[in-house]
């Protein structure tokens, strides 16, 4: 292999050393108190290295989140889309059904991500942060947009979309950080229903 090669391979799993050196810590402890001493000990490297990788804790944790936070923002971006084109309460349902199966599917597939930016989003905010309040406004703010849009096309009778939408939001991580948590013990087929039929009747009325 040619030595650029070789010496890419190498960053490339360095870098992903630290990632999950981070997403252990981070679950464990929280991402504040982790220091980035903490981190390269985990990841068995000097400190002086994780600068390479990564300018700071917040890059990290942006890094580490990425793939999760690209699938959420996919499926709101389908949502909103399914929302528009839906001609009656039906096509609303199927629209947040859809919303409902991906974000379930998320919480499956990304169980230690999912869990790590449920934790954190109930935290006190730090620099180190700034992603997942980032992509919690994101999330509150597209629920509240779907809600309106839906309003708008008379497909619903809500009050105040705000209260609507954010209730539903709540109550939706809150189960799913319960079961990825191990406080709920349910299947996950079980508890993927469960989601599904809280966006429905939620954010259906």
């Amino acid at each position: 292999m040619p030595a650029v090669g070789k010496r890419e391979e190498n960053r490339k799993r360095r870098a992903e050393d630290l990632l999950r050196a981070g997403l252990s810590l981070f679950l464990a402890r929280g991402i504040e108190p982790v220091s980035i001493d903490d981190l390269t000990r985990e990841a068995g490297m000097a400190k002086g290295n994780f600068y390479r990788y990564f300018p700071g804790k917040g890059e990290l944790v942006e890094a580490l989140l990425a793939p999760m936070a690209g699938a959420a923002r996919t499926a709101m971006r389908r949502c909103a889309i399914a929302v528009g084109k839906a001609e009656d309460r039906p096509g609303l349902l199927e629209a947040y059904s859809r919303l409902a199966l991906d974000l379930a599917s998320l919480g499956l597939a990304e169980r230690d991500r999912v869990r790590l930016y449920l934790q954190e989003k109930r935290a006190p905010a730090t620099p180190a942060t700034a992603t997942i309040r980032t992509l919690s406004d994101e999330m509150d703010t597209g629920a509240i947009a779907l809600t309106d849009m839906a309003i708008g096309r008379q497909l619903l009778r809500v009050r105040d979309p705000r209260v609507s939408a954010l209730a539903v939001v709540g109550a939706v991580e809150s189960l799913t950080l319960a079961y990825l948590s191990g406080r709920l013990d349910a299947p996950p087929a079980e508890v993927a229903q469960i989601v599904v039929a809280m966006v429905m009747e939620g954010l259906a009325g």
